[in-house]
């Protein structure tokens, strides 16, 4: 028996074309499970929505067109609530009362076309058959909705499988947020969301999904749909597909799904051997190897360090301060503010990396936020904009690169706006991944898909260097040694094999 009282069965309805007709509106959320959230790099604080035309709708069994012309139709099975009753303005303790059933959906979409709306989803969501549902609905009365399971599966093998327990939001905090603005009428179609494991499927693929009551087993049945290869090419007159590789990693769900390389950061490729290298070669070869790579602006030109050349090695979080305004900063600037909310942030080994626009007449950093980052392990703090409390800062072990030293407060000239973009410090892009080598020769920033063959190649360089100041040392020219011609390369060369021994007795 159902909490209600009544048998499973009886509560069990099928999905008809009375269903779809009743449907005034569908309404979307975007991301409302932890699996699909973590696959997506973002959990959001709420709910956010799109809209679907109710021309989308489909029965179980049919059949959807993957457009001609386009590649990443994508699958995305999801619990539909259906309306039971008219809401507005409800609480989230009455809100699931306003629900009448709850089917299977697939919340199908062309990634193709996701650009042209702006994030309306209009013709990437709303295609002809791209919102089946049912094949049988169960009535939400008897359901408990934090213990529903939905699946999806791709040619008899399963791709998607979570229960409701993973929600960020729960189905009540969803009618009563949407009901805030606009009445919910009967019929109305609430798609949930979708877990992780959604993905891109191809012509003559058959998707089902199934939403079961894990409290009595009932279940809506499997809700059948089989891609087809459309035909018709879009017309000239209006957004052809474009596929961009965010848009194969959204549509795919991961890079590797996708068959597209990793993007790598600093924590990717920073190992001991790496990190070995590149604390036993000079900031200016490593500039140097950059240029012959073909990239020359690599260099943050800030004057201040405060623990000299003590080598730091890291990779880099970012920080943006605009020109301060003070209605801005009046609404951005106080309280846990941007520049806390990133100190705060920072991991081990990581760099801060703040952009002032070399603005010095106030103050970016102060002790009380060092100190901060240096007990939750940061490997240093870079700004081209002030520092105060200067001393203090000085004092603590977390080195700190500056361009300037400034009592005043940080709303005097700023305020902070951003984290975790690219940002422009010290005349130089960084992006958050990037490898960061810094002393008070220089700091140089390492895109972290060169930093291994970078590493290798400045030891070559530096071991060169050695060489070559060692023989001017005893006295040798200029002329043919730096650089070297092929008689020296041979000596060099030599000393290599030998074991690289100490070149003040190194016999030539």
């Amino acid at each position: 028996m159902t909490k209600a009282g009544r048998s499973t069965v009886s509560n069990i309805v099928p999905v008809t074309e009375e269903t779809f007709a009743q449907a005034g509106k569908i309404l979307a959320v975007h991301l409302s499970y932890s699996s699909r959230a973590a696959q997506r790099g973002r959990t959001p604080k709420f709910p956010s929505y799109f809209m679907k035309a109710t021309s989308s709708l489909a029965a179980s069994g049919s059949t959807v067109e993957r457009p001609a012309g386009t590649e990443l139709l994508a699958f995305e099975g999801e619990i539909a609530l259906i309306i039971g009753k008219t809401a507005r303005r409800v609480s989230v303790e009455d809100a699931w009362s306003y629900v009448g059933s709850v089917t299977a959906s697939n919340d199908l979409g062309v990634h193709d076309m996701k650009y042209a709306d702006k994030g309306s989803n209009i013709r990437s969501k709303s295609g002809d058959g791209y919102t089946p549902m049912g094949p049988k609905a169960l009535e939400a009365a008897t359901l408990d909705p934090a213990k529903l399971r939905v699946q999806t599966w791709v040619n008899g093998k399963i791709t998607q499988d979570a229960d409701t327990s993973e929600l960020l939001f729960s189905f009540a905090t969803i009618v009563a947020d949407l009901s805030q603005q606009m009445t919910l009428q009967p019929g109305d179609i609430i798609l949930t969301g979708t877990p992780a494991g959604s993905t891109v499927f191809f012509p003559g693929d058959v998707v089902e999904v199934e939403v079961t009551d894990l409290v009595t087993g009932a279940t809506t049945g499997k809700l059948k749909t089989t891609a087809t290869e459309g035909t018709a090419t879009f017309a000239a007159f209006g957004n052809q597909p474009k596929v961009t590789d965010k848009d194969k990693e959204d549509a795919y769900g991961d890079r590797e799904t996708a068959g597209m390389a990793p993007i790598l950061t600093g924590k990717d490729v920073l190992t001991d051997k790496v990190r070995e290298q590149l604390a036993s070669v000079a900031t200016a070869t490593l500039s140097a190897t950059l240029r012959k790579r073909g990239l020359n602006n690599v260099n943050i030109e800030v004057p201040g360090a405060t623990k000299g050349m003590q080598r730091v090695i890291g990779t880099a979080r970012t920080l943006r301060y605009i020109p301060n305004r003070e209605d801005l900063f009046k609404a951005h600037g106080a309280g846990y503010n941007m520049q806390k909310q990133s100190i705060d942030s920072l991991g081990d080994g990581e760099i801060l990396v703040m952009e002032a626009r070399g603005e010095t007449g106030s103050a970016t950093l102060g002790d009380i936020l060092a100190l901060r980052s240096q007990q939750l392990g940061a490997a240093g703090i870079i700004s081209d904009g002030g520092v105060r409390d200067l001393d203090a800062v000085s004092g603590l072990d977390i080195p700190v690169f500056y361009n300037g030293a400034h009592p005043a407060v940080l709303g005097r000239k700023h305020v902070a706006w951003d984290k975790d973009i690219t940002v422009a410090c010290g005349g130089v892009s960084v992006q958050p991944g990037d490898v960061i080598v810094a002393d008070s020769d220089g700091i140089v920033v390492i895109p972290p898909a060169m930093v291994e063959q970078v590493a290798a190649e400045a030891m070559v360089t530096e071991s060169n260097d050695e060489f070559i100041f060692a023989m001017v040392k005893r006295g040798h020219g200029i002329e043919g040694l730096f650089p070297m011609n092929a008689e020296w390369k041979t000596k060099y060369n030599a000393w290599k094999d030998a074991g690289s021994p100490d070149l003040d007795s190194w016999s030539l």
